[in-house]
C-alpha cells in the first residue's frame, strides 16, 4: 500500500511526539541548580554572548533579585515577554540563590573602544555617577553599568527615554535626563562598556 503525504505527515508527527516524551521523561529539573535556567541566555558565569542579554557577573544581588521579581509579576516588560516567561520558571525561593551565584562571579572585562570622550562628558554632565557609582558604597538596588554590553545599555536608555521602561526607581528622572539623541546615548553606552568595574 502506498503511503500518502497526509499519512507520512501523521507518522512523522507521532514519531516526534514519542521522541519528545522520551526525552522529557529523563529530564528532572530538580537535579540542576536554578541558575542554569538563566545561564542559557546570560552565560553560566554571567557573561552573555550577545547584547540582547545583559551581563550579570558581579552585578548587585538586590538589583538582580528585584529585576527577576519585576519580570515575574509583570512590572517590567520591555523585553518582548521573553524574560517574563523564563522568570516564572524560577521558584520564588530560588531567586536569592540565583542572584547570589551571579553576584559572586568576576565582573566581565570592559569592551574595547577607541574614543570615549563624548560619552564620559555626557555621563558626567548628567551626573549619572551620583546613583550608578562604579565603586564604593552605593544603593544595592541600583545597577552597575560598567563593563556592560554597549548595545544592551543603548536599548535600555532608549526604552527609558521613550517610556517603554518605566518601572524603576527614578524612572521619571531617567526619562528626563535621557532626552538625548541616539548618537549621544550610543556614546554613553560605549563609554560605560569600555569602563572597568572597580
Amino acid at each position: 500500500m502506498a503511503i500518502t503525504a497526509a499519512m507520512g505527515l501523521r507518522l512523522a508527527t507521532i514519531i516526534l511526539v514519542l521522541v519528545a516524551n522520551a526525552a522529557s521523561a529523563d529530564y528532572d529539573p530538580s537535579q540542576y541548580p536554578a541558575y542554569e535556567t538563566c545561564a542559557l541566555c546570560h552565560g553560566l558565569f554571567g557573561v552573555s554572548h550577545t547584547a540582547k542579554f545583559p551581563n550579570l557577573a558581579g552585578q548587585k544581588k538586590a538589583y538582580i533579585e528585584n529585576q527577576v521579581r519585576a519580570f515575574r509579576n509583570g512590572h517590567r516588560t520591555n523585553d518582548g515577554g521573553q524574560m517574563s516567561a523564563i522568570a516564572t520558571e524560577l521558584q520564588p525561593e530560588d531567586i536569592p540563590f540565583v542572584a547570589d551565584w551571579f553576584t559572586n562571579q568576576d565582573p566581565p572585562a570592559p569592551y574595547p573602544e577607541e574614543d570615549t570622550t563624548l560619552g564620559a562628558s555626557l555621563f558626567n554632565t548628567l551626573r549619572c555617577a551620583g546613583c550608578h557609582r562604579n565603586s564604593g558604597v552605593s544603593d544595592p538596588a541600583i545597577p552597575y553599568l560598567t563593563a556592560q554590553h554597549p548595545g544592551y545599555l543603548e536599548k535600555q536608555m532608549r526604552d527609558f527615554r521613550e517610556g517603554r521602561r518605566a518601572v524603576a526607581r527614578n524612572s521619571g528622572l531617567h526619562a528626563t535626563s535621557l532626552r538625548l539623541s541616539d548618537e549621544e546615548i550610543d556614546a554613553i553606552a560605549r563609554y560605560l562598556g569600555a569602563s572597568e568595574r572597580q
